[in-house]
């Protein structure tokens, strides 16, 4: 593994969206410019983002990729000290005209920590069992540990 790329999953309903609005609005631009509106909520829908990393030429880039075309600045990656795995909430607020909900889920987070508290946040996922396989893969690129911080007492790999 030379390469690794993470990009948040994209939601159904958010796929499905961002493609009418995007084919709404470019059929729209032939009668009037309202259709940029559109399309502009259909970018604003379909734009995911993530990291991706070259280990080979020691690069890493945060990207916005839509419709998958990736773009990001390619950066040195710097003297990891170790990776940590943890749990964490992720809060996602839903609106609608007269009422608005939080939905809290538990995720696993992966990061690069370097320069004692810098981060790199390298990828996310629901499933531990993924974390730690992610992790083992970049640990063994790097050379440098993994922290559980999963539980409440941390430990090293």
């Amino acid at each position: 593994m030379n390469k690794f790329i993470f990009k948040r999953k994209l939601p159904i309903w958010k796929l499905i969206l961002g493609c009418l609005a995007l084919i709404i609005g470019v059929i729209s631009l032939v009668t009037s410019f309202k259709g940029f509106i559109l399309i502009g909520m259909g970018v604003f829908f379909l734009l995911v983002e993530g990291s991706e990393f070259d280990f080979k030429n020691q690069k890493y880039r945060e990207i916005k990729s839509l419709l998958g075309i990736s773009v990001g600045k390619w950066k040195p990656i710097p003297d990891i000290e170790y990776i940590s795995v943890f749990r964490t909430n992720e809060t996602t607020t839903l609106r609608q005209t007269s009422a608005e909900a939080n939905v809290t889920n538990e995720i696993i987070k992966l990061n690069l920590f370097y320069n004692t508290n810098q981060k790199i946040e390298a990828y996310n996922t629901y499933d531990i069992d993924d974390a730690f396989k992610k992790a083992k893969e970049i640990a063994s690129l790097l050379k440098v540990d993994i922290l559980d911080a999963t539980e409440r007492e941390s430990k090293w790999l």
